[in-house]
């Protein structure tokens, strides 16, 4: 088993589930280029029920050497690339 992993937990002052998406994806867009931070693995949480974790992207591994990009439980097919 290798090291374990750490987390960051980013307090927001967001009070609607849209906004902190939105957020999470301009932060994605922006940091795409830090390679040490898995944004498909991103979760949000209430303030007050962080063991309630709504997760943001799909994830699912693609044919290439991407993970799907899209919304989590998205229509359709999976996609590389931002949508």
């Amino acid at each position: 088993m290798g090291a374990p992993r750490w987390i960051i937990h980013l307090p927001t002052t967001l009070t609607s589930l849209e906004d902190v998406v939105d957020l999470a994806v301009a932060l994605r867009d922006s940091l795409s280029h830090v390679t040490v931070v898995d944004f498909g693995e991103t979760t949000l949480s209430e303030e007050d029920k962080q063991f309630l974790r709504t997760r943001v992207w799909c994830d699912a591994r693609g044919d290439g050497p991407g993970r799907c990009q899209r919304r989590d439980q998205h229509d359709g097919p999976c996609a590389t690339t931002a949508q």
